[in-house]
């Protein structure tokens, strides 16, 4: 059975991540056709990249990154829940990636995107840092805006229109996982 990461983006304190994600997990363990797990940044406490040798050498020096490699290398996809900073993806995901090379090659990925703007310009950033450690994209996200999703800017407010577009992100990426499993092989 396939297994996909719902990877939660955000470290800060009081993050709306943490609750999208959750429900993002929720939906998904409904389907039976992969196993879904929550991976929340938060439970991985990676310092800034601190490794001597590029990722791509695959010679990781340090514990923290052996285990984060170990944690992401047994998935075949990824849901990334991630918030809009900057009109960027949180640093913490950007150096989560970092760490790592081979352990993202051939996997699929989708996103859920929140922020002001939906969060729409921190995906396209993230396509594009994904897509160098060869994770391939899928094209539908869910959007959810601060203004309409979130009561007082904190409490998330699912709709049902959301959990069908989401439906269809977590359509794709298992498609398109299950595709890239004999690329990996």
């Amino acid at each position: 059975m396939l297994k996909i990461a719902i990877v939660i983006g955000s470290t800060r304190p009081h993050r709306n991540g943490e609750q999208v994600g959750q429900w993002v997990h929720q939906v998904a363990t409904k389907r039976t056709d992969a196993e879904y797990t929550l991976v929340d940044l938060v439970d991985y406490p990676l310092p800034l990249l601190d490794e001597a040798m590029p990722p791509s050498f695959g010679q990781y020096a340090n514990e923290h990154t052996r285990e984060w490699a170990a944690t992401i290398g047994q998935y075949d996809g990824y849901v990334f829940v991630t918030p809009e900073y900057n009109h960027s993806i949180p640093a913490g995901l950007k150096n989560a990636i970092d760490f790592l090379f081979a352990e993202w090659h051939n996997k699929a990925a989708g996103f859920v995107s929140y922020g002001v703007a939906g969060g729409v310009r921190a995906v396209e950033h993230l396509r594009g840092t994904l897509a160098e450690v060869k994770v391939a994209t899928v094209r539908t996200q869910l959007v959810l805006g601060l203004h309409a999703d979130f009561e007082n800017y904190q409490t998330f407010k699912p709709t049902a229109h959301h959990e069908e577009v989401l439906g269809t992100v977590l359509d794709d990426v298992v498609s398109w996982s299950t595709a890239l499993a004999t690329v990996r092989k």
